[in-house]
């Protein structure tokens, strides 16, 4: 366990050691998740409704005709229409995990601060992914929202103390 709070900037690899700042990891692996982990081309191409020359319509003009027919569920549209909009939160969401991270690492905020920050919103969006994307209940459905605003509330800490340093 020791390793990987090491690997991720949550702890010295030794006694006295400085924690190096890993907000280009956090960056990548959080840009990783907006564009692709969350992104929907995968799954369309595996159900037989990703259309290349206008993949953004492809649920709205080709979903209900795939229900209809059979090649799809209507529990599974509504999963990949729940995935498309995780997905392009995921991406609007970005610019602002990477305002609050950069203007940090500007104003100097030690690299533990920094990669915490980093970690509490990676987390927060695998959870608000996951959660947007498998939970249908309406009153399990706030899981996602406690994320979102998990997530957010990072963003503003790391605006917060950056603001502090500067």
């Amino acid at each position: 366990m020791s390793a990987i709070l090491t690997t991720l900037g949550l702890r010295a690899a030794a006694p006295g050691d400085v924690i190096p700042n890993k907000a280009h990891v956090y960056i990548i692996a959080n840009w990783w998740l907006a564009y692709l982990a969350f992104g929907t081309r995968v799954a369309k191409r595996i159900y037989g409704i990703d259309h290349n020359a206008a993949p953004r319509e492809d649920l709205a003009k080709y979903g209900e005709a795939a229900v209809q027919s059979g090649k799809i569920s209507r529990q599974t549209l509504d999963k990949l229409k729940r995935m498309e909009a995780a997905h392009a939160n995921s991406m609007e969401n970005f610019t602002f995990f990477i305002a609050g991270i950069l203007l940090a690492v500007q104003a100097g905020v030690p690299g533990e601060t920094i990669n915490k920050i980093g970690a509490w919103y990676t987390v927060s969006r695998v959870v608000f992914g996951l959660a947007y994307i498998f939970i249908e209940s309406e009153p399990l459905s706030f899981v996602r929202s406690v994320a979102y605003w998990s997530g957010n509330v990072s963003c503003i800490s790391a605006l917060v103390l950056a603001g502090k340093k500067l």
